[in-house]
């Protein structure tokens, strides 16, 4: 039995199969997603997605969709399904579906009348192009297939609409057609493994509707231009297999390109290669470079989520080159001290201050699983560099004359709780933030770890110094007793004490300015008010803006996301925080926890991880389908626990 199961009977229920999303990837930025029964239901969906620098820098859908028709003594039977207004899906194709499997690979089996059709779908390692295996298993008569392609040319964030200033034109290929809607963008090939015959019939389809784009408050209705459809015929036992790339291919090779790409995928025959599986999908190899990308199907590069993710992400691997690899990239991006909040998009980017703090916290990390890796000797100067620009800093930020870090105006992009509406913060928090002194504490801590590597003993000193002064202020600035919390956020005007789990940072970090009787009051509090199944709760339910719900438009939600929306990645700071004070109880939570993420694999982002929750039960995930920071910190906490055992 596969690991992940689906209930056949319920396939042909939109209620249930809309609601399970796919992602394949190339390992270089291209992909392919959409629903189990294709229909999409995002913009950010499509069967070829590819990032285009020479453009804007973003990703682009060129292949939105493809439509199959089974064609039986005339009579046609269109597998396709797109939603228009109301509720009305055409061609209602997935009313012939009676199976769904996702391992190997994502595989579809339609029954129409007497024809029995499967399909499978392959996203070619580090090429953007994908492959579809057409098979006939079992057919009563004569029978041809015909093939639709519906074409988008457009940015991931953006919605095609009909105009004049598309290119009509296809070019023959062999057993194909190439096509450019717009100039700047490459060609698309559309190819098979035998020869077909196209009908050129350029035709606008209007008003395709997304509907969760409809749900979030975007734009949600799309145009998608078919320039005419292919028709070959298919005989019992037969495969055909449907490529489509940005470059031409050679369609006697399309066979052998399937079986060899389909021998190399992992297995999702249980938890941990569902994790193996997806942990690749996010390491994006551009020429010697590699990167993290943040999440499927719309998040970018970001430096701030890199960091957290990556010493997780290297640990089924256990493959320090890599490591290696992601984190000399980044280091490429920085700028003075800083690193930029988002890599490889155009654009500008902004330096958020907590960043290079989250650097270093990574770099703790590698030290931990890879002991005997020179750390300081490789990344000794970019951390002095780091910790030397943040005492000389004033734009943004400065260290004040407490020690302490200090930031005049609220910025969202300055902190993990980023969200912003209208370029303005949805949670305003400025002056001294809790998580962003205690990672500037730990920092300090990790440097002097290495002191005897260090030659300049006067810089030794001063960090000596520093760190005492910071454990000093930090409790002074932060601690209030009679609550046992610390506050979230102190500035001029008031000392924030909505209890979030920003604090929780100071008390999970390996350098920690508290005393464990600090860290036990702290862990309790996050465990009464904060805990949930899937992760913890980013304000107290007792909190008048607390928002049991992340739903709504743009603005509402950016709002949960911070005020009550649960995410995963922050539990493994809890178990940190506890493994100090009760081991044995942390590492029952840690299990307990993981278990109840087994289930979730197959109901939002098949093998995938979500990016986070409802604050209250049920809690349904919600955002990205796959997000790397909750996929990289869930296997750094299991490994954790493991290695413990």
């Amino acid at each position: 039995m596969a690991y992940l199961n689906f209930d056949k009977t319920k396939l042909v229920n939109l209620e249930y199969s809309l609601q399970r999303e796919i992602i394949r990837t190339n390992r270089t930025g291209s992909y392919a997603c959409t629903t189990i029964i294709d229909c999409n239901t995002r913009k950010y969906h499509g069967l070829l997605i590819c990032p285009l620098p020479e453009l804007d820098g973003g990703r682009h859908v060129l292949l939105s969709s493809l439509d199959e028709t089974v064609i039986q003594h005339e009579k046609e039977f269109n597998l396709g399904l797109h939603k228009y207004a109301g509720d009305t899906y055409e061609p209602k194709g997935h009313k012939y579906i009676r199976d769904f499997s996702s391992t190997p690979l994502p595989k579809l089996v339609y029954n129409v009348g007497g024809v029995i059709l499967s399909k499978e779908k392959v996203f070619l390692e580090n090429e953007p192009r994908i492959l579809i295996k057409y098979t006939l298993e079992e057919a009563t008569s004569d029978t041809r297939l015909r093939f639709r392609p519906f074409l988008a040319f457009r940015n991931i964030h953006q919605l095609s609409k009909a105009n004049m200033d598309v290119n009509t034109k296809v070019r023959e290929v062999k057993n194909g057609i190439s096509s450019r809607m717009y100039q700047g963008y490459p060609d698309l090939f559309m190819q098979f493994s035998k020869k077909v015959e196209f009908v050129s019939a350029p035709d606008w389809y209007f008003n395709i509707e997304y509907i969760k784009e409809q749900k979030r408050g975007y734009d949600y209705k799309e145009d998608l231009f078919v320039p005419g459809y292919f028709e070959v015929p298919i005989k019992k036992g037969e495969s055909i297999i449907f490529s489509a790339g940005i470059s031409e291919t050679t369609p006697s090779n399309l066979s052998a390109k399937y079986k060899k790409e389909a021998e190399k995928r992992i297995p999702r025959d249980g938890f941990e290669n569902c994790l193996m599986d997806i942990v690749e999908q996010f390491f994006i190899h551009q020429g010697k470079k590699t990167f993290v990308i943040a999440g499927y199907p719309w998040l970018p590069i970001r430096s701030r989520d890199t960091f957290i993710a990556l010493p997780g992400l290297v640990l089924p691997s256990m493959d320090s080159k890599l490591y290696h690899s992601v984190i000399n990239s980044m280091v490429s991006q920085m700028e003075g001290h800083l690193f930029p909040d988002i890599v490889a998009e155009n654009g500008s980017p902004n330096f958020p201050v907590d960043t290079p703090l989250w650097f270093i916290w990574s770099l703790q990390q590698f030290s931990r699983i890879f002991p005997k890796e020179p750390v300081w000797e490789l990344y000794g100067k970019t951390v002095k560099r780091i910790i030397e620009g943040y005492l000389k800093e004033k734009e943004h930020f400065y260290v004040d004359t407490n020690s302490l870090i200090y930031e005049p105006e609220a910025l969202s992009y300055n902190s993990w709780m980023n969200g912003e509406f209208n370029n303005q913060p949805t949670i305003f928090r400025n002056g001294y933030k809790v998580e962003i002194n205690a990672l500037w504490y730990n920092a300090i801590g990790f440097s002097l770890q290495f002191q005897n590597e260090v030659s300049d003993k006067k810089w030794i000193k001063k960090l000596q110094e520093l760190k005492t002064a910071i454990e000093t202020s930090f409790n002074e600035i932060f601690w209030t007793e009679s609550r046992g919390y610390l506050a979230d956020f102190v500035n001029a005007d008031e000392s924030n004490i909505q209890f979030r789990p920003n604090q929780l940072l100071a008390a999970a970090l390996p350098f920690s300015p508290l005393t464990k009787e600090q860290i036990k009051s702290i862990t309790d509090l996050v465990s009464n008010q904060l805990m949930t199944p899937y992760g913890i709760r980013t304000l107290s339910p007792e909190d008048p803006e607390y928002s049991p719900k992340y739903k709504g438009n743009h603005e509402q939600r950016e709002k949960s996301a911070y005020n009550g929306s649960v995410w995963p990645w922050l539990f493994a700071h809890y178990i940190d925080a506890l493994w100090k004070i009760n081991k044995s109880e942390a590492k029952r939570m840690a299990n307990d926890f993981i278990k109840n993420f087994e289930p979730e694999l197959q109901i939002k982002g098949i093998g995938s991880i979500s990016e986070l929750y409802h604050a209250d039960p049920p809690q349904k995930a919600k955002g990205a389908i796959s997000f790397a920071m909750n996929t990289g910190e869930l296997i750094r906490m299991k490994y954790l626990i493991e290695q413990e055992t």
